[in-house]
C-alpha cells in the first residue's frame, strides 16, 4: 500500500477515530487503525469490540492494499507534522513509513488479517435530522446510569414512530425525557432500540463535526446498530433487556410550580453547593410565599444559604436534591430564559422543564432526598 493526502482533511478523520480506539487491551491489534488504499479513497477503521467507527477521505492512491498503525502514536505523528501532503507506504513485516517534506518516521505496524472484521452496514431503516439528533442527546445522556451491574440503563430509549421521535434516559434517581414531532421517513411501524452512553457520545462527535443539515441513517442487525452520515458509520453492539416503563414514574399531580430564571437559579446553587456535603451532595429547598431559598450544611466545611424572589403564592413546601442532578438539567436548557420547577411534596420526585418549550418537549424528573 502506498499513498498521498492531505494533512487537513487526513486529521480530521484521525480525530473520529480516537473515542474508539481501545486504550488499554489485552488484544494488541485493538489499539491500532486499520488503513486501506482503493481507487482515490483512503478507508480508516478502528474497533474496540463494543464500538466500530468506518471513515475515510479522498487520497492518491499510488498502490492499492491495506495496513495497520498504533492509533495514538500516528495521531501524535500527524498533529505535528506541517500543513503540506504526507505519504504513507507499507513496508516489509507490516512496519509503515509516514514521510511529510524533510520529516520521516518509521511504525511498526500489525498484521492487517488481525484487525476485526466489521459488519456491512444494512439496509436503513429510517433517517433523522443530524440537529434533531444532536439536541436529544445532549438532553439525555448526562442522566444515564454508570453503572455496569444496571445494563438496560447504560444506553438512552430511542422511540421512533411515524409522526415522533422520543428520547429517555434515567439512573434511577432522575430521568431525561425529550420529545419532538417530526415526519420519521422511511417508519411505518414503531422502533425501539438502546443506544448505549459511549456510542451517544461517538456519535455527538461525529456530528458535530459534519456539515451542517447531516442527516443520520439508523441501520441495525441482529446484533448491532448503525449510525451513518454520508461515508462516515458508527457501528455499535446493541444493549438487550427491558427498558424499564418511564411513563409510570413521570409526576402527575405536581401542582406546586414556580417559574425561575435558569442562569439565577443555576449560580445560586452552584455557590451554595460550595459547602455542601462531598458525599451527599445535597442541598435544601424551601419554597414559601414570593421567594425560594437553597440551603447546604456540612460538618467539616459549615453552612450556606442563598435567596430569590419567586413568584409563588402556594402552601410553604421544603424538599432536598442532590445538586448536581439540578445543576445536570440547568447547564443543557441555558438557552431557555426560565424554567419551571413542579414539586408536589416532601417524597414525591420533582419536575423540571424549560418554561416555553418551542418545537421540542423536555422534562426532568429528580428524586427527592431526607435531609
Amino acid at each position: 500500500m502506498e499513498f498521498s493526502v492531505s494533512k487537513a482533511h487526513f486529521l480530521k478523520e484521525l480525530n473520529l477515530t480516537q473515542g474508539v480506539v481501545e486504550k488499554k487491551t489485552t488484544i494488541p491489534i485493538l489499539s491500532n487503525l486499520l488503513m486501506e488504499a482503493e481507487g482515490s479513497n483512503l478507508r480508516i477503521s478502528a474497533t474496540d469490540l463494543d464500538l466500530g467507527v468506518r471513515c475515510g477521505c479522498p487520497a492518491n492512491v499510488k498502490e492499492e492494499g491495506a495496513g495497520t498503525v498504533p492509533a495514538k502514536r500516528f495521531l501524535e505523528i500527524v498533529r505535528s507534522l506541517p500543513e503540506a501532503e504526507i505519504r504513507l507506504k507499507v513496508l516489509e513485516n507490516h512496519w509503515v513509513q509516514v514521510t511529510c517534506g524533510r520529516a520521516s518516521f518509521k511504525l511498526v505496524g500489525m498484521a492487517k488479517d488481525n484487525f476485526p472484521v466489521l459488519p456491512v452496514v444494512p439496509k436503513e431503516l429510517v433517517s433523522l435530522p443530524g440537529s434533531v439528533c444532536t439536541t436529544m442527546m445532549q438532553r439525555t445522556i448526562f442522566a444515564i446510569s454508570g453503572e455496569e451491574s444496571r445494563y438496560t440503563l447504560n444506553g438512552a430509549l430511542l422511540l421512533l414512530k411515524p409522526d415522533s421521535v422520543t428520547m429517555v434516559a434515567t439512573d434511577g434517581h432522575r430521568l431525561a425525557l425529550i420529545e419532538q414531532d417530526v415526519q420519521v421517513e422511511g417508519l411505518k411501524n414503531e422502533l425501539r432500540v438502546l443506544i448505549p452512553k459511549k456510542a451517544m457520545g461517538e456519535l455527538l462527535r461525529m456530528l458535530s463535526e459534519g456539515e451542517e443539515g447531516v442527516v443520520v441513517q439508523l441501520s441495525k442487525d441482529e446484533g448491532h446498530l448503525f449510525f451513518s452520515l454520508g461515508e462516515r458509520v458508527l457501528i455499535s453492539r446493541m444493549l438487550t433487556g427491558q427498558f424499564p416503563n418511564y411513563e409510570a414514574v413521570l409526576p402527575r399531580e405536581n401542582n406546586r410550580v414556580v417559574e425561575l430564571n435558569t442562569d439565577s437559579i443555576a449560580r445560586a446553587i452552584h455557590r451554595v453547593a460550595l459547602l455542601a456535603d462531598e458525599r451527599s451532595r445535597a442541598v435544601r429547598i424551601q419554597l414559601d410565599k414570593d421567594r425560594l431559598e437553597i440551603f447546604s450544611s456540612s460538618g467539616e466545611y459549615g453552612e450556606a444559604q442563598e435567596t430569590l424572589d419567586a413568584a409563588y403564592q402556594g402552601e410553604p413546601l421544603q424538599i432536598g436534591f442532590n445538586y448536581q442532578y439540578l445543576l445536570d438539567f440547568l447547564n443543557v436548557v441555558g438557552d431557555s430564559a426560565k424554567v419551571r420547577l413542579e414539586l408536589k411534596d416532601e417524597q414525591t420526585a420533582g419536575q423540571l422543564r424549560p418554561a416555553e418549550q418551542g418545537t421540542y418537549r423536555y422534562r426532568y424528573v429528580v428524586m427527592p432526598m431526607r435531609i
